[in-house]
């Protein structure tokens, strides 16, 4: 063989050895990661977990999440807001970063540059600032979804507001939230990360014995409408969606709950 042939054929031989080592090297980095958060934390309220369509469940310490790959976001994001956790702390936001728990890994931040729409938090931070580490749990690309401004700093922060006034006012709840994947407006970034077309969030609480639930579907746009008037019954965001929300209550309590459309139980 020509040396001018050889010197180019050898050259792209090690490129590629060199790729499939770094590809090699980085699984090997990664699994110990996504091992870790299939397991549950001492922090995981598993009991009140949904069901995953896509069968890829993360724990991280403070909220648990189910992933969809084609996606590229959680189809939910669900934990526990206890009373002694609503409080306010001056952390500064960190940068975002890929979550290392999601075998695929999670989408990159840079796909919501300049794409005209916010990176929205599942899990809010002002949900999770008794704690640095918890705050800053709640910066990975896996919590986030594309949202419009005028929907994630309005009607939606209108939203997370109110479950933090209930989680201190109950007593603590627990919250499931996440865009309705099947119905989207389309989809940001070389990823493709979906543009859900609505949102829902789901908001249990069993506080002196009494079990209730209230649920919200919004579209995904701005709007000056009382909170109540997104009230809708867990069993349609369940049909939207195609997840069994609180599969582990008995059959009784999840019919009764999951049917109702009842505020005479939440403070508004």
């Amino acid at each position: 063989m020509k040396r001018k042939y050889l010197y180019p054929l050898l050259v792209a031989l090690f490129t590629l050895g060199w790729y499939a080592f770094e590809q090699y090297a980085n699984r090997a980095l990664d699994a110990p990661l996504i091992e870790e958060g299939k397991k549950p934390k001492v922090t995981t309220n598993t009991y009140f977990l949904p069901s995953s369509t896509t069968d890829q469940v993360i724990h991280h310490h403070y909220y648990s999440l189910s992933y969809s790959e084609p996606d590229e976001q959680a189809e939910w994001v669900a934990y526990e807001l206890k009373k002694n956790q609503v409080v306010n702390a001056d952390f500064k936001r960190p940068y975002f970063e890929v979550d290392p728990k999601v075998p695929s890994k999670s989408a990159h931040w840079r796909n919501y540059k300049n794409s005209g729409y916010d990176r929205g938090h599942l899990c809010p931070a002002a949900d999770r600032e008794f704690s640095k580490e918890a705050f800053e749990e709640t910066f990975l690309t896996s919590n986030i979804t594309p949202q419009r401004h005028v929907f994630n700093a309005g009607v939606w922060n209108r939203l997370e507001q109110k479950v933090r006034y209930w989680a201190k006012r109950y007593d603590g709840v627990f919250v499931i939230t996440g865009g309705v994947l099947k119905d989207k407006v389309g989809a940001i970034g070389t990823e493709n990360v979906t543009v859900a077309e609505s949102f829902y969030k789901i908001v249990y609480d069993q506080s002196g014995g009494n079990k209730k639930m209230i649920a919200f579907l919004m579209n995904h746009a701005a709007s000056e409408k009382r909170l109540q008037s997104f009230v809708t019954s867990v069993d349609q965001i369940e049909t939207l969606t195609g997840i069994d929300f609180f599969p582990n209550l008995d059959d009784e309590t999840e019919n009764k709950l999951e049917a109702a459309i009842d505020l005479t139980h939440w403070r508004f």
